[in-house]
């Protein structure tokens, strides 16, 4: 490849503005395939030199390709923004036992010795010092890829995100995508019933507080009216029932490296494993041709473990949040929760 992936960056914006004027062409489409596809080196190296970096440590590191519906529909959400510098089309995601131990590792991570730079500055996208208004807590970097090879200097300029997570900020962002699957809401970009958006919030503060020593969204509240008002709200729209009442996929994913999860609108998940990257890669696009209603992605783990935690959420499985929320409810009010508020009932459709 001897150009920038899809033409030229002008190129890659001028297919993505077709695309949100619902004007794409089959050659714009071909574009973004190719920007897109471009992104799996970038992901390849980053992986592996986290990897490298965590190797020995309790830290679970998984990686994803964002899928084409969804780089469409941040297009739809943001008019202002332009295809060719959209950067958290490659992730890597590390998830950590505790907030002290993500923040050595990042501090560490940012004194590395390579040509990768990162873009962003300390804070600017540390939402556990400064969590959204819809509960998220974790943090992010951007980095530009830069290598001097002859193959790879035709992808520099590619940008990489890293999210860093703990454990109960995951298990929060879970149940989010979650909710995302099963209702017609979408918290996660404050949209549909507001209702999820501002339990899960006040879900996100009982965390922080409980859990982290941090404060959430609502840090002007007292710890008993941030449970009172969890609980108000969670009764209302019966989430946690809603959640407990889901079936955990029971398919063993393999063991080989790449896995394309396919989840269809009745809630099916079908997995799809693959040992050479590129033939997946490959297959993906296919598959989201032929299935353009299902929700289709490709992801890498080490191990069918890793692969299942880093990404519960397609496997719909939101117990760790249940269990994490009604034991933060129970320390930040010093009382055991009165079932049936969070006893298991019937799901009630959305």
């Amino acid at each position: 490849m001897s150009h920038f992936p899809g033409g030229s960056k002008s190129r890659v914006n001028r297919a993505g503005d077709n695309v949100r004027k619902g004007q794409a062409t089959f050659e714009d489409l071909s574009v973004i395939d190719e920007w897109r596809a471009a992104h799996r080196r970038v992901l390849n190296t980053f992986q592996a030199i986290l990897r490298t970096r965590t190797q020995g440590t309790r830290i679970v590191v998984g990686q994803r390709h964002k899928r084409k519906a969804t780089i469409f529909g941040k297009l739809n959400r943001l008019p202002d923004m332009q295809l060719a510098r959209m950067d958290d089309v490659a992730g890597c995601r590390l998830i950590f036992q505790s907030v002290e131990d993500l923040y050595a590792f990042r501090e560490r991570f940012h004194r590395a010795r390579f040509r990768h730079r990162r873009r962003n500055a300390l804070d600017k996208y540390d939402y556990i010092k400064n969590p959204k208004e819809t509960g998220y807590r974790g943090v992010h970097d951007v980095y530009n890829y830069d290598v001097n090879s002859t193959t790879g200097r035709s992808l520099r300029g590619l940008m990489v995100e890293i999210q860093y997570r703990t454990n109960v900020q995951h298990a929060w962002a879970t149940a989010v995508e979650v909710i995302g699957f099963i209702t017609e809401s979408q918290p996660k970009f404050q949209e549909g019933d507001q209702r999820y958006q501002h339990v899960m919030a006040l879900a996100s503060e009982v965390l922080a507080r409980a859990f982290e020593n941090r404060t959430g969204p609502f840090a002007q509240l007292s710890d008993q009216e941030v449970v009172r008002q969890f609980l108000d709200g969670n009764e209302e729209v019966s989430l946690l029932n809603m959640l407990r009442g889901l079936n955990s996929a029971s398919t063993n994913v393999s063991k080989k490296r790449n896995t394309i999860l396919i989840f269809s609108e009745s809630g099916e998940l079908q997995v799809r494993t693959y040992k050479d990257s590129t033939d997946a890669l490959r297959e993906l696009f296919v598959l989201e041709e032929e299935m353009p209603e299902h929700d289709i992605v490709l992801v890498k783990a080490d191990t069918s473990e890793e692969v299942r935690f880093a990404f519960k959420n397609y496997f719909s499985d939101a117990q760790d949040f249940i269990n994490l929320v009604e034991d933060g409810c129970e320390r930040l009010s010093g009382k055991k929760l009165h079932k049936p508020a969070l006893a298991s009932q019937p799901v009630r459709q959305p």
